[in-house]
């Protein structure tokens, strides 16, 4: 099936029982076991079944499966939080004493969660100077346990050329993990160029109304653990943890997904709710429709800003004339992304006054809405960066990220001008807009 088939239909067949076609909601904690017998073999992973919510649901099970198909995996687990998906996809594999290597473009959370939360608990994070291949291969050792890139990074809106660091991760007996959040498997599948572990933030475009928190962590089922067994024995040894269990040979290709549920969530509880499992699949039904007019929408928007005085600079994903237009083509099918950065003439105050004209627009800090939503970086996001930081990050001082929503074209480009009008000369902007919009327009 198409993606836009597995988005509706993935992982759910009619309840055998009350033959009910939507996804019931199962609001339970735990599940009763048949016998004492069925409840150690539930406990010692000998049987399928649910135990406790902190483990599994039947509901957020659908999602899982339906996550897992759209992006190609042999298994999926959701979690509370993007941020939280993240976590457990290194800690899975990664102790004390070991590393991860990481690509510098990525999201202000996660660079906070890799800089002062897992050094502290002992991870060292080792942030490479660019994206290239050379930069990434320099920093990997005996110690290094994964390379992590975001597949188009936020808000710097860089694609990753994820063919060839999973090329460098796997000659080095490493997996690459892939956040894929801003491309969601409608427009990249990262598995299919080689990526082991898929992460996203369902927050996102996955949920795309702003009402539900979720994460996922994809397993593709293509890592050879066993072949690099003892850098990985959390996976290949006897886990103390959860019944001695060897979990490469209970689960097979499904091994690091498994203990990633077992050990990582079971022990530390970021469990996704029911209810917004359940809403999470309202969102994922809609997904492709969605996607299709964000990138419509957001190409006018580019055309727009490209020509506006008071605008300095406009980075859409992949655009022709950059660095990313190749591996647009390649990654994206030629087409841009679901979001852009531009900046205003007159750095950061002039970003600011730009920012707090905005009507249509919701400023804050998510992205993937169906509404069209606004960030200034250097204040939100990325405010706990050094200057050095922030440029190492690719966030200047003038830089606002634009998630473009699905409402009307003309509607939007008439809050950016507005907005614009507020900066600078008010006179230039407002005597090119009308030609601008009607551009723009669908009609």
């Amino acid at each position: 099936m198409r993606d836009e088939t597995l988005s509706i239909h993935a992982g759910y067949e009619a309840d055998p029982v009350t033959k009910a076609v939507a996804v019931p909601i199962y609001q339970t904690v735990a599940y009763e076991f048949d016998s004492a017998d069925h409840g150690a073999a539930l406990f010692n992973l000998e049987t399928p079944g649910n135990i406790y919510t902190r483990l599994s649901n039947p509901t957020t099970a659908v999602l899982e499966k339906r996550i897992a198909a759209l992006e190609g995996g042999v298994e999926a687990l959701c979690v509370g939080s993007g941020m939280a998906a993240i976590h457990y996809a290194i800690v899975n594999i990664a102790e004390a004493g070991h590393n991860i290597v990481s690509t510098p473009q990525l999201y202000g959370a996660t660079w906070t969660l890799f800089e002062h939360f897992l050094r502290k608990q002992g991870i060292d994070v080792r942030f490479a100077a660019s994206d290239s291949i050379a930069d990434i291969q320099a920093l990997i050792d005996e110690n290094t346990r994964a390379v992590y890139c975001e597949s188009i990074g936020n808000p710097g809106g860089n694609i990753a050329d994820i063919e060839a660091l999973a090329d460098c991760a796997h000659k080095n007996g490493v997996p690459l993990i892939v956040d894929n959040t801003i491309a969601t498997p409608i427009l990249l599948k990262p598995i299919r160029f080689g990526a082991d572990i898929v992460v996203h933030s369902l927050t996102k475009f996955v949920g795309g109304h702003g009402t539900t928190m979720g994460g996922a962590v994809v397993d593709s089922g293509n890592f050879p653990w066993e072949r690099h067994a003892q850098r990985f024995s959390m996976l290949t040894q006897p886990e103390p943890a959860y019944h001695g269990v060897v979990y490469t040979q209970q689960y097979g290709r499904a091994a690091y997904a498994a203990r990633c549920r077992t050990v990582c969530q079971r022990n530390t509880g970021s469990v996704l709710a029911p209810l917004s499992a359940f809403l999470l699949l309202q969102g994922a039904e809609t997904l492709a429709l969605r996607v299709e007019r964000h990138l419509e929408n957001t190409a006018k928007v580019v055309a727009f800003l490209d020509n506006h005085p008071q605008v300095a600079w406009c980075d859409s994903i992949g655009r022709k004339g950059t660095p990313g237009h190749a591996l647009a083509k390649k990654y994206l099918g030629g087409q841009g992304g679901p979001f852009l950065t531009f900046g205003v003439k007159g750095g950061f105050e002039e970003g600011k006054r730009f920012y707090d004209a905005l009507k249509l627009f919701k400023r804050l800090v998510n992205i993937g809405d169906a509404k069209s939503l606004a960030c200034h970086p250097a204040s939100t996001t990325h405010r706990q960066l050094t200057p050095e930081e922030l440029e190492r990050t690719g966030v200047k001082p003038e830089m606002i990220r634009l998630c473009i929503g699905i409402e009307h074209i003309d509607d939007i480009i008439e809050d950016l001008d507005q907005a614009l009008a507020a900066t600078g000369d008010a006179s230039q902007p407002m005597a090119r807009a009308p030609q601008l919009r009607l551009a723009a327009s669908r009609g």
